[in-house]
């Protein structure tokens, strides 16, 4: 069996520039209300201001033990790596792969403008390690990780807790009928992280499912491959809608699932994250926020979610806080 230091553990990160015009036109081809292009909702899950900089130099500073870092893009690269040659001294071991190499086979459903089928075929990405951690480009490391924060004899460690489906608990049950009776669109009709999650415990067989939260997924390659070899319309399942689902899933989830029923896993019932997701509350309040997270010795993970929607006067603070934390 490996040891946690012979471990070969590469890294994955999806990144899109939601201002880049020429993504904007692609989608506007296939989004029925272009207005909406402008919305809140719409522009939260795809702008960015450069987080992705920090979220890999997080990984080279604070887990030294990653081999290589890719991140999945469609035909874009991140401003920190467009001087090639500088980008080659600075970053040897960062790598662009563009959606239509892992989309192979399945360019059918390209353009995508939903991240639930691209995470689907991460597994897909040449050369990956077998072993390999997922992040968003909002998700940060706040200190010094071993492979054995991710990886316990060759065993994913899940960070979460066993929760009932939202068709098992009370409130939720509430809930549903007030929607009927005022006639609010109900959760169910769209996608959420929690609803993906659910979603395939329930096709896995699962009666209550493990509820990940926004921090670094500890993956292996296998686990896909097998898996989809053998269900490949559960695959299709998730990779053919360009916008998300209701009937999605979420795919660290899957993995999650996977990995429980064949008794390979360590669950830990902690998530050890530092989370951000709006930005009204005063900057003394953010301020004080990321104070304590720097001292919190227990905490690994800082998601910064949306930073986009961030006032000016408190994204520069954020941004100067990971420029002092990351350069």
């Amino acid at each position: 069996m490996e040891s946690h230091n012979s471990l070969i553990v590469d890294a994955v990160i999806t990144w899109v520039d939601g201002n880049d015009p020429g993504h904007r036109e692609k989608m506007s081809q296939y989004i029925e209300d272009k207005n909406s292009l402008s919305n809140k909702s719409v522009r939260m899950r795809y702008d960015q201001v450069d987080e992705i900089e920090f979220a890999v130099k997080s990984i080279l500073k604070y887990a030294k033990f990653v081999r290589n870092i890719f991140i999945v893009t469609d035909n874009q690269t991140p401003d920190f790596l467009k001087d090639i040659e500088k980008a080659k001294k600075e970053y040897p071991t960062v790598f662009i792969v563009d959606h239509k190499t892992i989309f192979e086979g399945y360019h059918q459903y390209l353009p995508t403008f939903n991240c639930l089928p691209i995470e689907s075929l991460l597994y897909k990405i040449p050369g990956l390690a077998e072993h390999f951690l997922y992040l968003n480009d909002d998700l940060f490391l706040l200190r010094e990780t071993n492979v054995s924060d991710f990886f316990i004899n060759n065993k994913p460690v899940i960070r979460g807790f066993w929760t009932n489906f939202y068709e098992d608990i009370w409130y939720k049950k509430v809930q549903k009928i007030v929607y009927k009776f005022i006639d609010k669109e109900s959760k169910e009709n769209i996608y959420g992280f929690k609803k993906g999650q659910q979603n395939i415990a329930k096709i896995l067989g699962f009666k209550k499912y493990v509820r990940l939260d926004h921090t670094i997924a500890p993956l292996r390659k296998s686990t896909y491959d097998n898996y989809y070899i053998k269900n490949s319309e559960i695959l299709d399942l998730n990779i053919k809608h360009r916008f998300r689902h209701p009937e999605q899933y979420t795919n660290q989830a899957l993995a999650n699932h996977l990995e429980i029923k064949k008794d390979n896993f360590v669950l830990k019932n902690d998530y050890q994250l530092v989370y951000f997701q709006n930005y009204k509350k005063p900057l003394w309040w953010l301020k004080n926020k990321l104070k304590r997270a720097e001292k919190d010795k227990n905490k690994l993970f800082l998601c910064m979610q949306s930073l986009d929607q961030c006032s000016e006067e408190k994204l520069v603070y954020i941004k100067k806080w990971l420029h002092s934390k990351y350069d």
